[in-house]
């Protein structure tokens, strides 16, 4: 059996739409993107340390795994981080998609929640899910997410999809981890209870 963790990046007022730039995710008209660039490299370099050091594989809804795959197969293969993500396997949940470029990959569809429960039945590694609102918000409510690495940037955003939506049963969760960068951004690490 292997768990199921997410990394997101939240503003203080929960938006986790779009924070790397305008163009990542304007459905719904958001206007705000790229409200945590000016954070990036100090943050990046916690999760790198934080949620990337051991190995994983990763799980993506389709649009993000597109921004993804446009970018990593074509960074230096001999960085460890590029080197790592290209040779985890990567899941896809899609019902539309069926070929991939990026090496290691395989669609997950149907079912996507019963189809997610039978990886973690699996033995591998811990499964990450990198952004990916729309199936953020699956998960939660199949109750499947074992950790939330949430990364809280000190920007108010006002409108945009965030990653608790109204409709998300409430649950109790405990805290594992927490630690700030110097730039104001706060890494929290939370865990389903036992």
């Amino acid at each position: 059996m292997r768990e199921l963790a997410i990394i997101t990046f939240i503003s203080l007022d929960g938006v986790m739409q779009s924070p790397s730039s305008p163009q990542e995710d304007p459905s719904g008209g958001f206007a705000g993107g790229g409200w945590a660039a000016d954070y990036w490299e100090e943050v990046m370099e916690q999760v790198r340390g934080e949620a990337m050091a051991e190995p994983y594989d990763m799980l993506f809804g389709r649009k993000t795994y597109e921004l993804f795959a446009a970018h990593f197969p074509s960074l230096d293969a001999e960085n460890p981080e590029t080197k790592m993500m290209n040779a985890a396997t990567k899941y896809v949940a899609t019902n539309t998609r069926t070929t991939f470029d990026w090496r290691n990959t395989v669609a997950v569809s149907g079912d996507i929640p019963a189809e997610i429960s039978r990886l973690k039945q699996q033995d591998g590694p811990l499964i990450q899910v990198h952004g990916s609102g729309a199936l953020i918000q699956t998960l939660l409510v199949a109750d499947l997410i074992d950790e939330f690495r949430l990364w809280t940037f000190p920007v108010v955003v006002g409108a945009g999809r965030r990653l608790f939506e109204p409709d998300v049963r409430p649950r109790k969760l405990e805290l594992k981890k927490t630690a700030p960068c110097a730039n104001g951004a706060v890494m929290t690490i939370y865990r389903r209870p036992a």
